[in-house]
């Protein structure tokens, strides 16, 4: 028996969803701001998204943050492909890169503590001339994040 209907796919229909383009990957929209108007739950649920995806795409996370003795980055990567275990990397102009490794629930604590924070640490009236630009978190693909160089530096 046949039938006059077609499958979507046959009618040349596009599957992909409009809000969504067939290049961009599920991490690429993972950045936010602080401060931010978030709740604490909708926090909680975005770093176990940013967790997830360090842990199963080769992406690490980076809050960069401005002041007037300069940038600071700390920057988060999966040490094993289980996702218990990260690498921490924190650069501070003055002192150059620090390394550790932490484990999954101190990644998850930092984050949401700073993310959650109420300004940003480059409105900090302690000094004369605060920074302007607002703490910034993304994720990126590793080969983006930078170990030897100086942030800005190419």
């Amino acid at each position: 028996m046949t039938t006059e209907r077609q499958h979507p796919r046959d009618c040349g229909i596009d599957r992909t969803p409009t809000h969504r383009q067939p290049f961009e990957t599920p991490w690429s929209g993972l950045e936010l701001r602080v401060p931010n108007d978030r709740n604490r739950e909708s926090l909680i649920s975005f770093v176990e998204c940013v967790l997830v995806e360090l842990t199963h795409a080769d992406v690490g996370a980076e809050y960069r943050s401005s002041n007037i003795w300069g940038v600071k980055l700390t920057q988060y990567i999966a040490a094993d492909t289980v996702g218990e275990r990260f690498e921490k990397r924190h650069y501070d102009e003055r002192l150059g890169w620090q390394e550790q490794t932490i484990s999954r629930q101190d990644v998850r604590d930092e984050l949401i503590n700073r993310l959650a924070r109420p300004a940003s640490l480059a409105t900090n009236q302690s000094h004369s001339y605060p920074v302007e630009e607002p703490d910034t978190f993304r994720v990126k693909p590793t080969w983006q994040l930078r170990t030897d160089r100086r942030p800005g530096e190419k």
